[in-house]
């Protein structure tokens, strides 16, 4: 049993250069990335003594729409994390090729050149912002690219007909451990009234995998002479641009309300369990939602939390997406509300089915055509 190799492959629009990567999702664990290994196929009748072909690590971050970018304004940064011009290749110490490299240089001919990137520690995860039903352009969002070119230097500028640009991702999955339970205590007391409303809030966990149930723990002990008319809970998704000092949003994505169980009368005590699943199905059109960052219209889900090794150690270009459940109890007009507030993580668990291991020694190609996302970045 040998490992199958399924391989992505992209060429330039006049077919001269080509790149193949054996996956687009690299892993983020925090103490390093998956490193980016693959190889660039380079026709022979194409490059001479005067060309150069550069091979680059691109880091797109869009922060403002397409639409609104006139009279040279422009809302796009793109950061090369690492550059290397692979012909003619410069010499250096000679590293041994990873085993889709290997395999891969054995089936090109001998214009393949392999190469290996590694994303910087803090270089933020992969994260879209949806846009609104009738926005055109690019989306905001983090987008990383593989861009391999034909050019005189590392900064020239480029042309779609020799240039190839292959989108990844680079994206975090669930911890194998759960954290602590998610508990909180909130009291509020009235002035000129005795005694006080105490609201206890509890998750049944606090890491949830993308379509799970949330199971929120409510316990409402009314020791005030006021009445609790009714209950809400939502989930809210908070999205920190970086780059920004005021860049905080806050968007509430599923929410509850219910009188089940209410009026809650001075000296009553009620305890109750309600249920939320946060999804992009309800929030297919709502701007500005975080999503995990797709190379396809059709690849979409919420974005998953965002880890942090600290939490100072934030990339300026980076986008945090973080969840939180809020209760509410809705006293009346005079009385006012009293709300309990308790974060929680959402993201997908790793797969275990990143390498399948067939009686083949084949190597599998899979073409990836044009998008337009690849046409519009790095030009």
């Amino acid at each position: 049993m040998v490992a199958n190799f399924k391989v992505y492959k992209k060429c330039s629009p006049n077919g001269k250069l080509a790149v193949y990567l054996g996956k687009r999702d690299f892993i983020d664990y925090l103490s390093g990335t998956e490193p980016i290994d693959g190889v660039v196929l380079i026709s022979p009748e194409y490059v001479d003594s005067n060309r150069k072909v550069w091979c680059q690590l691109l880091c797109s971050f869009r922060y403002g729409r397409e639409e609104d970018e006139m009279m040279g304004l422009n809302f796009q940064k793109d950061l090369f994390l690492a550059s290397e011009q692979i012909f003619p290749q410069i010499k250096k110490p000679e590293s041994n090729p990873t085993k889709l490299q290997d395999r891969l240089l054995k089936k090109l001919d001998s214009n393949a050149i392999p190469f290996t990137f590694t994303f910087p520690q803090s270089a933020p995860s992969s994260v879209t912002l949806q846009p609104g039903p009738d926005e055109t352009g690019e989306p905001c969002g983090v987008s990383y690219y593989i861009k391999v070119y034909c050019g005189d230097t590392e900064t020239d500028v480029t042309h779609k007909r020799s240039t190839v640009l292959m989108g990844i991702r680079k994206i975090q999955y669930a911890p194998t451990k759960q954290g602590r339970q998610p508990c909180t205590v909130v009291r509020k007391d009235f002035l000129l009234s005795p005694g006080e409303l105490e609201l206890e809030v509890t998750l049944d966990k606090q890491l949830y995998n993308h379509g799970e149930t949330i199971a929120i723990n409510v316990c409402v002990r009314n020791n005030s002479n006021k009445i609790v008319k009714k209950i809400k809970a939502l989930v809210q998704q908070g999205i920190d641009v970086v780059i920004f000092q005021n860049g905080q949003f806050r968007t509430v994505i599923e929410a509850i309300e219910t009188q089940d169980g209410c009026p809650i009368n001075p000296g009553s005590t009620l305890q109750k369990v309600l249920y939320l699943k946060p999804s992009l199905t309800s929030n297919k059109h709502r701007r500005g939602i975080a999503l995990d960052g797709v190379m396809k219209r059709d690849e979409s889900d919420l974005a998953s939390s965002t880890l942090l090794t600290s939490p100072d150690v934030r990339d300026t270009f980076g986008i945090i997406v973080s969840y939180a459940i809020k209760v509410k109890l809705y006293l009346g007009a005079l009385g006012g509300e009293l709300t309990a507030e308790l974060p929680f993580i959402l993201m997908r668990p790793k797969p275990s089915d990143r390498v399948k291991l067939v009686p083949t020694d084949s190597v599998l190609i899979e073409d990836i055509p044009h998008e337009k996302v690849d046409e519009k970045v790095g030009f």
